[in-house]
């Protein structure tokens, strides 16, 4: 008998799995940074997120990485070339420095994702990071009110005796009514990985019935992922976020408009995309005449609640250097003049804007905040497009479109939303999302999204277009 072994599939492969579980934890490391510094402190955090960088980096080298059908999104190329260049002008050059690493780090994170993973590896790895921060935060709140029974602040940091609210990693409310924060210390931070949940969840339970039978397989079973979903939903209720609950009814509308868009025949998409456009346009303009009610009606006042102060002092700091700016530092060093004085909200030092473009116009000034607009104009662009275009990789033009082609449009809507009142977007899981929907977007994701669906059961026009025969076969072609 001959020794011939099997080799695995190439998906099934250990690098390949190893690099899934790198993909996760990284992601991992993006959205739960702030309960891994409240857990292992800075200089453990530090250690965990220079490790998980290394391992990114050797797979974005080791693997041939997926070729982009498309230009490089140069607005967000010339976004962080700029802020590389801010160093030279910059009042702080030691906090730009610092912050600089964490932003390129974050984008060589991102690249990987982008340019080694197949899209259905991406919505894999996202969505296990995203129920990995849910179930955590969950278990905590849980020990926390169960278990030790008083507020938790968080190691390693000494804050007297009488610490302030915000401080404290967990209070302790689980089944008091108030606002929970999970294992982020935040609840608004806690309600953006639960909105992320509820968008990957959601599609994945759209997805489900459409799947072949060897994708269906390879899922969890259908109450497995409505059990998460339903996990999402609730710590999204318990965290209270009026600017996530924005960004949710922003996420259903633009999720629709972009059903609505797919529903019509190819030479009416773009019409009903100026449409959408159009309804847009008037919808913004009627929200900010109205945004006193809107924020009356979800407990805020027009400002969010203070955020008045705060960026009436970063504008006055923007204002010293409108077109260039004082140089990058996202987030602020607590440490560097003058972001170890400059917003202190009771007793706690803030280290953001609360405000991404108000942040942009103080640190990079105009020409900043022009290009983050641009690279998000683009993104957007190129996400709508990915979610209403059926999915073309041959002259097969009746394949189904994904529910996981609306990822892109509705993550980068939430983030639109979220940048009104937090400057998130531009550090950790913000940029890493926005600079990994740039980069699959140009690489055009729905065209791997499609592969794991059965066919639609209806049959589809094919406009007139020629029948191509197999290679080998010697059949003459026809209309």
């Amino acid at each position: 008998m001959s020794d011939t072994r099997v080799l695995p599939p190439a998906a099934l492969s250990t690098e390949r799995l190893w690099l899934r579980a790198v993909a996760t934890f990284a992601l991992f490391v993006a959205l739960a940074g702030d309960g891994l510094r409240n857990l292992l402190g800075f200089p453990g955090y530090l250690a965990v997120a220079s490790l998980t960088l290394i391992a990114c980096v050797y797979f974005l080298i080791r693997l041939r990485p997926r070729p982009l059908t498309g230009p490089w999104p140069l607005a967000l190329a010339g976004y962080i070339l700029f802020a590389v260049l801010s160093l030279i002008w910059s009042a702080y050059p030691g906090g730009s420095a610092i912050t600089l690493l964490g932003m390129l780090a974050c984008t060589a994170t991102a690249l990987m994702l982008a340019l080694v993973l197949t899209w259905n590896e991406i919505i894999g790895a996202l969505t296990r990071a995203v129920q990995a921060v849910l179930a955590l935060s969950i278990v905590f709140e849980l020990v926390v009110s169960l278990i030790i029974r008083h507020p938790v602040l968080p190691f390693w940091v000494e804050y007297g005796h009488k610490p302030p609210l915000l401080a404290y990693w967990s209070r302790n409310v689980l089944f008091t009514g108030d606002r929970i924060q999970g294992i982020l210390g935040n609840a608004n931070l806690l309600a953006f990985v639960a909105l992320l949940g509820i968008i990957l969840l959601g599609l994945r339970l759209l997805a489900y019935p459409r799947l072949s039978p060897a994708a269906r397989a390879r899922e969890p079973r259908r109450w497995v992922t409505g059990a998460w979903f339903a996990l999402a939903v609730l710590l999204f209720a318990l965290t209270r976020s009026s600017t996530l609950v924005l960004a949710l009814a922003a996420v259903i509308v633009v999720g629709a408009a972009a059903l609505w868009v797919r529903a019509g025949a190819p030479g009416k998409q773009f019409g009903r995309s100026l449409v959408v456009g159009g309804v847009f346009a008037v919808g913004g303009i009627t929200f900010w005449l109205l945004r006193d009610r809107v924020f009356s009606l979800l407990g805020k006042s027009s400002d969010l609640t203070g955020r008045a102060e705060i960026w009436a002092t970063v504008i006055r700091q923007a204002e010293k250097s409108p077109i260039l700016g004082n140089g990058f530092a996202s987030p602020w060093i607590p440490w560097v003049e003058p972001f170890n004085h400059l917003v202190v909200r009771n007793r706690v030092l803030q280290l953001q804007a609360h405000n991404t473009w108000l942040d942009v116009w103080m640190q990079l000034g105009i020409i900043g905040v022009i290009l983050l607009a641009l690279a998000l104009a683009s993104a957007l662009w190129r996400a709508w497009f990915t979610a209403i275009d059926r999915p073309r990789v041959d002259q097969n033009d009746a394949r189904p479109f994904s529910p996981y082609a609306l990822v892109p449009l509705l993550i980068l809507v939430t983030l639109l939303v979220q940048s009104i009142a937090e400057s998130r977007p531009l550090v950790e899981s913000g940029w890493v999302l926005i600079c990994l929907f740039a980069l699959t977007g140009v690489r055009r994701p729905l065209m791997d999204a499609g592969t794991e669906l059965a066919p639609d059961a209806s049959p589809q026009p094919r406009y007139d277009r020629p029948e191509v025969p197999p290679p080998g076969d010697t059949r003459t072609a026809h209309a």
